[in-house]
């Protein structure tokens, strides 16, 4: 009997990474101001294909979701490709969007850069990391 309860924990978490883990595919980065979470569809990202990113922002020191703001999304690859996007407003509450096409695998310096508010006198936060960007997918999978 003592066996069985012994297991239990084990095969909870065998069964709880059998699942996907939204948090694990989610990009998270602060900037002086700002609490960021980045997601991407698809998951992993793939060159060739239109890649949407989702971007929460919340204020860094009170949580509070930021419902209006402006931004843009760029990434330069190792041969000086380009892609970039403006922000666009969501409908949920301090979520913002953008689509960007990697022309080619492999990975890309990318950044976000984002405001508060639509004040061209207020300064942009930027935060950078590094996107890897998978062959395209096979047709039909």
């Amino acid at each position: 009997m003592l066996c069985r309860f012994a297991l239990l924990p084990l095969t909870v978490a065998a069964l709880a990474s059998c699942g996907p883990n939204p948090k694990a595919r989610e990009l998270r980065l602060w900037s002086d101001n700002y609490a960021l979470h980045i997601t991407t569809d698809p998951m992993p990202p793939r060159a060739l294909e239109p890649i949407v990113y989702r971007i929460v922002v919340q204020d860094k020191k009170t949580g509070q979701l930021i419902e209006t703001g402006e931004g843009r999304i760029f990434a330069t690859s190792v041969d000086r490709a380009n892609t970039s996007d403006g922000l666009k407003k969501e409908k949920e509450l301090g979520t913002y969007s953008a689509r960007l096409f990697f022309a080619t695998t492999g990975d890309w310096q990318a950044a976000l850069q984002f405001r508060r508010e639509k004040n061209p006198r207020m300064a942009l936060e930027r935060v950078d990391w590094t996107q890897t960007i998978h062959p395209a997918s096979e047709p039909g999978t």
